[in-house]
């Protein structure tokens, strides 16, 4: 699960995400934080549920902000990662909740030398494409690439992947798009 962070928004997740390690780091908890917050990011991705109500408009996030807490209690969640909610919460941050797991993890990744690749698909990506792409980035010479993976039904089919400032897209959404310019160009 992750949620592309826009440019002007990774300031404010990078911020977040260096005092959440750091904080995590300091009291011997990195590890499990981490995981932690791996698995928030899934809860969010969800369409039902924790994600739903994060992404719902409408709701105020004062009224929001028990249901939350309660939800991650019950999840089992740390409470150094409901802190980290709670101060998103306070700052007017909970629809941005996403983007905040995402460069968290993108944080770690980068604490740990790794590359991170955004990939949306329209459908949930299988083991075996999974693999096949981690083996194309490999010879790509992205070696030590995490992936974060999004769903993006609107796609219809196939995928993007950002790594960086370069992106890869071949989502069927995009291929229709540049032959109906194609078509306007030859009418």
């Amino acid at each position: 699960m992750v949620e592309t962070i826009a440019k002007g928004e990774a300031g404010f997740a990078a911020r977040y995400a260096a005092a959440l390690y750091e904080l995590a780091f300091e009291q011997g908890v990195l590890d499990r934080v981490i995981d932690e917050m791996t698995g928030l990011g899934q809860l969010l991705a969800e369409k039902d549920g924790l994600g739903r109500l994060v992404n719902d408009r409408l709701a105020n996030a004062a009224s929001v902000a028990p249901v939350v807490q309660q939800a991650l209690a019950a999840e089992g969640f740390s409470a150094m990662v409901q802190n980290f909610v709670n101060v998103a919460i306070a700052n007017r941050r909970l629809r941005d909740l996403p983007a905040l797991v995402a460069g968290f993890a993108a944080y770690v990744a980068g604490k740990r030398g790794e590359v991170v690749g955004y990939v949306t698909s329209a459908h949930p990506l299988s083991d075996l494409q999974r693999a096949q792409l981690h083996a194309r980035l490999t010879q790509s010479g992205y070696g030590n690439v995490r992936l974060l993976e999004s769903i993006d039904p609107a796609l219809l089919g196939g995928m993007t992947l950002k790594i960086g400032p370069k992106l890869y897209d071949t989502s069927l959404k995009s291929r229709l798009e540049r032959l109906t310019y194609a078509l306007k160009g030859a009418a």
